[in-house]
C-alpha cells in the first residue's frame, strides 16, 4: 500500500471573492510506503481557471507568487501528472489533514470535467487523530505538530511543507489509521 500524504493551497481572499469557488493553486505530496519511510515528493503549481490573478491576502499567506502561477499549468494537465506520480496501479490511499483538501480535488475535477472516482480512497487525518488521541475537538496542523514535539519543516502554508510535516504524524500513528 502506497500512502498519498499531501496538502493542497487555493486561491483565497480577505473579504469579497473574486469566484464563485476557490481553485487549487498548489499541489505538495509525499509517498509514504508500508515501512513508514518517505519514497519521494511532488510538488506543482496550478493555475486558476476562474479568478487567474491572486489576491493579496493569498499572496501574503501562501508566499505564492502570481509569477510562479503564471508560469504553472492548468489544473487537468497537474491532476495527469500528479495521477501518474501516485501510480495507479497499486493500491494507495490518499491522506489529507481535514476534509478540505478532497473536497478542493473534487469540486476542482468537477470545474474541469474530469473523473474524480480516483479521490475516493481517502482518509481524513484531521478526524481521525481526534479519535485516536481521545481529544475533545479536532486540532489543526501546526498544533498538532507542536502536539507531538516535532520540529515543523519549511514554509506554512506552502503545499509541500504542509505535505511534509503532515506525513510526520501519519509515519507516528501509521498502525492506527482506519480506512
Amino acid at each position: 500500500m502506497n500512502y498519498i500524504v499531501y496538502d493542497l493551497e487555493a486561491t483565497c481572499w480577505n473579504g469579497h471573492a473574486a469566484a464563485d469557488m476557490q481553485e487549487i493553486i498548489e499541489i505538495g505530496a509525499v509517498l509514504v510506503n508500508t515501512y513508514g519511510e518517505i519514497e519521494k515528493e511532488f510538488s506543482r503549481f496550478v493555475k486558476p481557471k476562474l479568478a487567474p490573478t491572486l489576491s493579496m491576502y493569498c499572496k501574503e499567506l501562501t508566499s505564492i507568487t502570481q509569477a510562479q502561477i503564471d508560469r504553472a499549468e492548468d489544473f487537468d494537465e497537474v491532476i495527469y501528472d500528479f495521477k501518474h506520480w501516485i501510480n495507479m496501479e497499486e493500491d494507495y490511499l490518499l491522506c489529507s489533514w481535514g476534509k478540505f483538501d478532497k473536497r478542493m480535488l473534487f469540486e476542482n475535477g468537477q470545474l474541469h470535467n474530469l473523473d474524480t472516482e480516483w479521490i475516493e480512497p481517502h482518509i481524513d487525518m484531521k478526524k481521525q487523530y481526534q479519535r485516536i488521541n481521545r481529544l475533545k475537538k479536532e486540532i489543526g496542523l501546526k498544533w498538532a505538530i507542536g502536539r507531538e514535539e516535532f520540529e515543523f519543516e519549511g514554509i506554512a502554508h506552502r503545499a509541500i511543507s504542509d505535505a511534509i510535516n503532515t506525513a510526520k504524524i501519519f509515519v507516528r500513528y501509521i498502525e492506527d489509521w482506519e480506512y
